[in-house]
């Protein structure tokens, strides 16, 4: 049985009380409360189930698959904004470049925060969007009104959950930066929900949009790789400074993470692109998780020579692992690697790494080796596949705007666009859920040795079936 993580507190208290009152009572293991409305989640697949695609014993579906569940069309597509901080802030310029999409409101309880992100909607000769900042809570307000097609949510993390919730219970699709939850059980409720409204509830930010990403996925699907055995991905990325600092966050919800957890907190960034090459929900499905952690040093070492006496931080305990390595196995027998650090000093990486019986690509910085095109034992120039591989999205769009070297437009444009075109959207619930689930189940790997973990079959059985996904055909 998987075990479950220890709730989080609300945002009010990670905002207005003293670290050390905020971390008091996280019992690791505690189980987080359920919405009353939910069916209970469903079991996981036993083991043996994965190999064929059945269902998990006792599973039901709420509505039919979201797979392959095109979005209605519109002309215009109208979006709202829960969180203006630095993610939301930022992507608020993205939506405001996509000339047939347009803000209808914003939602922060930092009215600073809210009242900035209107004037960027008026000065992109836009509507002022309707505000909203009256309380924590008023992100529900924003999603019952009738005049939104898809609702952005860009929050800390233990928001995502109710957030993603509460749109689809109000009508609308919803996309929500990574984790998209931080427990099995909320995981299949997103799921069960997605299905039940007909809402789409998909993971943002999956870094599956960048030029190197989308080239490596067109060369595995033209058979370059040969047969795939094998691919990594990670979140390296030091960000001791960050989470420290008194400004960037709005409070040390993300610092305080490290002090519930033992696991892979922000697996989506590396897993994302691998599951996408190796046709993960269209063809494979990823069944199990081991994952192994280094004890937890950094935080407190920087804390030693960065902070001063009396400072918050100094009553926080910190146990999540400075490097978690996870092995995920998939039901074609392929292997996964995933690597977390954000504790230790470190060049910025996701590793993105892919390989098969005809060769190999490793990313930062980018090289490959492949059969017959490469004979001399040596990393070959990866750009030389640019105008045969790259994506049509790269094609059209060069030198996209924003974050993540471009990825986020890229994959901001062609979501919208499938919402206004009434496409199969690229990406979904399933997706999002499976993504996730090494947060939790990392977790309770390393608390128990090592020892597997079973990654439940969300899709139900539709794994199993071939269907398009990130590789697109541009539409006509």
């Amino acid at each position: 049985m998987n075990e479950q993580l220890p709730h989080p507190p609300s945002r009010r208290t990670v905002l207005r009380t003293t670290v050390g009152a905020a971390g008091a009572g996280l019992g690791i293991g505690a189980v987080g409360a359920q919405a009353a409305e939910a069916a209970p989640a469903p079991q996981a697949a036993p083991a043996a189930q994965a190999a064929t695609g059945s269902a998990p014993a006792g599973s039901r579906r709420l509505g039919a698959t979201m797979a392959g569940v095109p979005f209605e069309g519109r002309s215009t597509v109208r979006v709202g904004i829960i969180g203006l901080g630095n993610r939301g802030n930022g992507m608020i310029g993205l939506f405001l470049a996509l000339p047939w999409v347009r803000v209808v409101a914003v939602c922060d309880p930092v009215r600073e925060k809210a009242e900035r992100a209107a004037a960027k909607v008026v000065a992109a000769g836009q509507p002022a969007p309707a505000v909203y900042t009256h309380g924590e809570d008023d992100y529900e307000n924003l999603c019952a009104r009738s005049d939104l097609d898809f609702v952005y949510v860009a929050t800390p993390w233990d928001l995502h959950f109710a957030m993603a919730r509460a749109a689809m219970l109000n009508g609308k699709h919803v996309g929500v930066e990574c984790p998209i939850a931080m427990q099995i059980d909320e995981l299949w409720e997103l799921v069960d929900l997605s299905e039940r409204t007909r809402r789409h509830c998909m993971q943002l930010e999956n870094c599956c949009y960048g030029r190197n990403e989308m080239r490596v996925l067109r060369m595995a699907h033209a058979g370059k790789f040969g047969r795939l055995l094998h691919g990594a991905g990670a979140y390296n990325h030091d960000l001791r400074g960050l989470m420290f600092s008194p400004t960037y966050y709005e409070g040390p919800w993300r610092r305080q993470w490290h002090t519930r957890l033992r696991g892979d907190l922000y697996s989506n960034h590396g897993f994302g692109p691998v599951a996408n090459y190796m046709d993960v929900n269209r063809g494979d499905r990823v069944v199990s998780i081991s994952s192994f952690g280094t004890p937890a040093l950094g935080l407190a070492e920087y804390r030693a020579e960065h902070m001063p006496p009396g400072d918050p931080s100094w009553s926080e305990t910190y146990i999540e692992s400075d490097r978690t390595i996870s092995l995920v196995q998939t039901a074609k027998g392929r292997l996964i690697r995933l690597e977390h650090d954000v504790s230790t000093p470190h060049p910025y990486s996701r590793i993105n790494s892919l390989g098969g019986t005809k060769g190999v690509f490793e990313d930062y910085p980018p090289r490959i080796y492949l059969e017959p095109d490469h004979t001399n034992d040596e990393w070959a120039d990866f750009s030389s596949y640019a105008d045969e591989f790259d994506h049509w999205l790269w094609k059209e769009h060069a030198n996209p705007p924003g974050g993540h070297g471009g990825m986020d437009y890229i994959m901001l444009y062609r979501l919208m666009q499938c919402v206004q075109l009434g496409l199969v959207p690229d990406f979904d619930v399933y997706d999002a859920a499976t993504w996730t689930a090494p947060v939790p189940l990392s977790h309770a790997s390393i608390r128990a040795q090592g020892a597997p973990q079973e990654i439940p079959d969300f899709t139900r059985g539709e794994w199993s079936r071939a269907r398009p996904g990130v590789d697109s055909v541009r539409p006509s």
